[in-house]
């Protein structure tokens, strides 16, 4: 077992993986080539009925910096399309017209993650590009018997988010909560346990827990 509680979103998460990860409902392919010198490309593509989305990672790392670059052509695609990013094209053939939607802008995202900026810290910086207001900044922290997470948005008043959990690798305790620096608001406050052992594992959250004065 891995040492140490680790990080609030570790509760559950085996449980979700067997029960989301990996699951495609839509025809998927994904092909990862390696160099010599650690660079890592994967080029994934997707078919959802008559559109096709795709995008393209490329892993960098040196010493304990690994940097991440995605060139994604379907952000925002699972809200209502925006005439900024997409094209809307009808195509007619006879009394069935076909409608399809064609992306026309792509986000560059860019992940930069520190390991071992100091013993058991791990510092990740991210944003995309043009979004002026996507920077965020996360700091790990991995204990024996503790977890802890704090992120900001690199923004005049962000969302700022903590979370922690006490215990060990078969018991811990945890929240998460957050932070609205511009409303003097918590918007998330949640909190969870876990338990594990060779035989179960075992986990129970709390989410969107509301406190009356």
């Amino acid at each position: 077992m891995v040492k140490g509680p680790g990080l609030y979103s570790d509760i559950g998460k085996k449980a979700r993986d067997l029960l989301y990860r990996d699951y495609q409902a839509d025809h998927k392919f994904t092909i990862t080539t390696y160099s010599p010198t650690g660079v890592a490309i994967t080029s994934s593509g997707t078919k959802k009925g008559e559109v096709f989305l795709a995008d393209v990672n490329t892993q960098l790392k040196r010493n304990n910096i690994t940097t991440d670059f995605k060139v994604d052509t379907y952000s925002n695609s699972t809200g209502s399309p925006k005439s900024t990013y997409w094209h809307t094209a009808i195509l007619d053939f006879g009394s069935k017209p076909i409608k399809r939607l064609v992306c026309m802008f792509k986000y560059l995202f860019t992940t930069i993650t520190v390991d071992e900026a100091a013993p058991g810290l791990k510092a990740i910086l991210s944003f995309k590009v043009p979004d002026q207001n996507s920077g965020k900044l996360e700091v790990q922290y991995l204990h024996d018997y503790a977890g802890i997470c704090a992120s900001t948005g690199l923004t005049a008043n962000p969302i700022v988010n903590f979370s922690g959990v006490v215990g060990t690798n078969i018991g811990a305790f945890g929240t998460d909560v957050s932070f609205d620096t511009k409303t003097g608001n918590f918007t998330k406050y949640n909190a969870g346990l876990s338990y594990s052992n060779a035989d179960l594992i075992a986990a129970l959250t709390l989410n969107n827990l509301v406190f009356y004065k």
